[in-house]
């Protein structure tokens, strides 16, 4: 009886917090937005804090369109455009994955501006020296 009782709570629990494919592909995109609006906010502040340096802004700007073009093109290497149905419908999650995972590497690389480096690194170009 016990063991009954145990395999149905289970089954209860296991059916219970099941999702449907649509709620994973929607919790990936949602997760992958967040990290995009990371994104926009530390290159809004690197804007703020960098803002006297004009010849420093255009380039960051310029920078910031052509990875937006290499992170579309990255994708569309990984995912060109097919026949509906072709990378089956877990392709929304995958895309949404891939995305927050180029998003990412992106805020690593413009965080340095913020954060700034150690003084004395020669090579420190435009980013500001930590305090």
């Amino acid at each position: 009886m016990k063991l009954l009782l145990i395999l149905s709570l289970g089954l209860i629990s296991y059916t219970g917090f099941s999702q449907t494919q649509l709620e994973i592909n929607e919790k990936a995109l949602n997760s992958y937005k967040k990290v995009d609006q990371d994104l926009n906010d530390i290159y809004k502040k690197i804007l703020f804090e960098y803002k006297t340096d004009t010849i420093f802004i255009k380039n960051l700007k310029a920078s910031q369109r052509i990875w937006v073009s290499f992170r579309n093109a990255e994708l569309n290497m990984k995912y060109p455009n097919r026949e509906p149905g072709y990378y089956g419908s877990i392709q929304p999650t995958c895309v949404a994955m891939y995305l927050e995972e180029l998003t990412k590497e992106r805020i690593k690389t413009l965080k340095i501006w913020l954060i700034g480096i150690p003084e004395g690194d020669c090579c420190n170009g435009t980013v500001k020296t930590k305090e």
